[in-house]
């Protein structure tokens, strides 16, 4: 079942809270590298965890990692990581917490070869998803299957974000979005 077929059997407040995600934006595209950066800091910590768990702490992330400002992050110390591995607003776990700070430097070093995180994106594109999967575990850290098929699919780049019948699909289609050249 699609993510867009189990939406209306859900309760309050968990089906308001993943209504939005899907209405507003999953599958949309993201044309700024600070937001494109916490989109993928939010799958790597979905990981073993459910999308409302991190829909939930959304606003907690942002906060702790300075609104996903790339730079920010990248020169965070041993002080930051102790900081984001004692708020229990976040996930704490140690490995998530060091994937988001180096993958920062390397969004870096992408944003100066090819002028953004965005870039580098369309650069590669297209690829299938085990293509996208190779690319991204060479390139980034914690970035397993599902976890770059998820990343891909929140920011267009890979179909699958909605069943064809959903209305915001079809919003989606009018975008003319990468995985449609």
């Amino acid at each position: 079942m699609s993510y867009c077929n189990y939406i209306p059997s859900m309760k309050e407040p968990s089906r308001s809270l993943h209504q939005n995600y899907h209405d507003n934006l999953y599958g949309f595209p993201i044309h700024d590298d600070n937001e494109l950066f916490g989109r993928l800091i939010l799958e790597i910590n979905q990981a073993g965890l459910s999308w409302e768990t991190i829909l939930k702490k959304e606003e907690n992330f942002r906060k702790a990692y300075n609104n996903f400002d790339i730079r920010k992050v990248a020169a965070y110390t041993e002080t930051d990581r102790d900081r984001l591995l004692s708020d229990v607003g976040i996930i704490r776990n140690k490995l998530k917490v060091n994937a988001a700070i180096e993958n920062a430097k390397t969004i870096l070093g992408l944003q100066e070869q090819f002028g953004s995180f965005e870039k580098w994106l369309e650069h590669h594109h297209p690829k299938t998803k085990d293509e996208w999967v190779k690319l991204f575990k060479k390139t980034f850290r914690f970035t397993g299957g599902e976890i770059v098929n998820e990343f891909l699919m929140s920011i267009g780049y890979l179909r699958g974000a909605h069943s064809e019948s959903c209305a915001v699909h079809q919003q989606i289609l009018k975008l003319e979005l990468m995985w449609i050249k």
